[in-house]
């Protein structure tokens, strides 16, 4: 693997401390990582090369230890480096430029640097072009890839004009768009379930699937977050992103091969396949809802309204469930019911394909039938794995049919560690395999779908915002999305717990 400093602009904030920092460190126990690295913290905060190894490191409540020595720690918090710098102004990146060449002679490094922007996204377009100007951005000596955090973009249009400006100063297969949620292995194991196993992709479209859901839930509210998430909701935060990236992953065609270039152009053609949902037809294929105060377990719950720093008259959704379609060969006809939201009963996310009931049951008039068609739950968190619905005979006389389930959970492949989200795309992005980094014109593509959708809600005040009670699977008027026989799966934490009994 090749030799490189990790630039990590925003490294006195929150997300590096929480998720980078501890990514880096558990590759490092790994041994995935080159002997030859230094990480780069770049923030305004005057910090010293030690200050900052003390509070990321030495102060840090985040890290494990188990396994590593006493010497491999000094060893790791050495290679730790730190530069206060003003990242809006142009003139400091003459510091960072000469920073990074002391560390290619100190450490080795060669001239390849990875540039992560864990900041406020009014950076995202500033710092690469300030790179650039310093002329950090050029591969003449070395690799250099830029990592840009999520948001990307507000709307179609800003995530156009962000696109623009990012490649006006690197390459588009330089620049690393990350979605943690593509770096759960349940995510990408979407893939492997279909395309590598002869039992699931002869069944996988419109001639044997009835219809899919997924569904997203958080059971926590918007803590102290209210003023960013008033100005974001559920459609942008969660939907126009992960979900519609776990739809990609249940619906694209088998790419040619598994390098990323493959997977990215499936991915694309998909979202391009998705049957847009006009302004005027917002209202009979979206619901839009907001949590209202309750009482969970004999403890009031706060409504979204009295949150901190949310709109006392706020009109953000913080769920939001959608039926669509994909206009394709494999798909036609079939209804893909898309659900997240904050404040529901438990946290889960997952997939559930339902098959079509046979052409005719000779075993419908029985008595006791309570036979339900047949589902495949890909279950993404947490409880992580697969399980399979189907109707089984009940022994004794007759034909009474009961829904029985065989499920696989990720927790049973104990010698497997599973590497956390970012650790898995950290490593990529070193290696330089974008397979699970979004494409700029994939984001394009979503933000198209998704565009309709809030300028209906922005320019339409008819457009209802319901409301439901804390710890509840959001407003009723939801279930009525559902075409006739079609039910939501409201999953339990518990991965097969099925509606007769669910602790949640």
């Amino acid at each position: 693997m090749d030799p490189l400093v990790l630039v990590i602009f925003g490294a006195s904030g929150d997300l590096a401390k929480r998720k980078l920092i501890p990514a880096i460190y558990q590759l490092y126990k790994g041994n995935y990582l080159p002997d030859c690295f230094a990480v780069l913290g770049v923030s305004r905060t005057d910090y010293s090369d030690e200050a900052f190894r003390e509070l990321i490191f030495s102060e840090s409540d985040h890290l494990d230890h188990k396994g590593v020595s006493k010497e491999d720690q000094e060893r790791f918090k050495q290679s730790l480096y730190y530069l206060p710098v003003d990242t809006s102004k142009q003139s400091d990146y003459a510091k960072v430029k000469e920073r990074l060449a002391e560390l290619d002679k100190t450490c080795l490094t060669q001239g390849n640097y990875l540039f992560y922007l864990s900041t406020p996204p009014f950076l995202y377009s500033i710092i690469p072009a300030h790179l650039a100007a310093y002329g950090l951005s050029n591969e003449h000596k070395g690799w250099k890839r830029l990592v840009v955090e999520k948001p990307f973009g507000y709307d179609s249009a800003s995530a156009a004009k962000l696109n623009s400006e990012l490649q006006q100063h690197f390459e588009e297969d330089q620049i690393y768009r990350i979605d943690h949620y593509l770096g759960k292995e349940t995510v990408q194991n979407l893939l492997v379930t279909r395309f590598a196993n002869g039992i699931f992709e002869p069944l996988w479209n419109r001639n044997y699937i009835s219809h899919i859901e997924i569904t997203s839930a958080e059971k926590l509210g918007v803590g102290r977050r209210g003023g960013y998430y008033d100005k974001s909701g559920a459609l942008r935060d969660m939907l126009q992103n992960h979900l519609l990236q776990i739809v990609a992953h249940v619906a694209m065609e088998p790419p040619i091969s598994a390098d990323a270039r493959s997977i990215r152009n499936e991915k694309l053609k998909l979202f391009q396949s998705i049957r847009p949902i006009k302004e005027e037809e917002v209202p009979d294929f979206v619901i839009r809802g907001q949590y209202t105060p309750s009482v969970i377990r004999g403890k009031e719950v706060l409504g979204y309204r009295d949150a901190e720093g949310v709109l006392e008259e706020s009109k953000t959704e913080t769920y939001v469930a959608m039926k669509f379609f994909i206009d394709n060969w494999r798909w036609a006809g079939v209804p893909f019911f898309v659900r997240t939201g904050k404040r529901l009963p438990t946290k889960v996310t997952e997939v559930v394909i339902n098959f079509k009931s046979p052409p005719h049951s000779p075993f419908a008039g029985e008595a006791g039938m309570v036979h339900k068609n047949n589902q495949l739950i890909m279950r993404i968190q947490p409880n992580e794995g697969l399980a399979m619905r189907f109707g089984m005979k009940v022994p004794g006389a007759g034909f009474k049919v009961k829904d029985v389930q065989m499920d696989f959970h990720y927790s049973e492949l104990t010698d497997a560690h599973i590497p956390e989200a970012y650790e898995r795309l950290l490593l990529d992005g070193i290696k330089g395999d974008a397979t699970l980094y979004a494409r700029g014109d994939s984001v394009e593509a979503a933000w198209a779908f998704v565009d309709p959708i809030i300028k209906a809600w922005e320019n339409d005040p008819s457009i209802k915002l319901y409301g439901y009670p804390a710890g509840t699977w959001g407003p009723n008027v939801a279930d009525e999305m559902m075409e006739e026989n079609f039910t939501w799966r409201n999953p339990c934490k518990n991965l097969t717990g099925f509606d007769d009994f669910c602790e949640l």
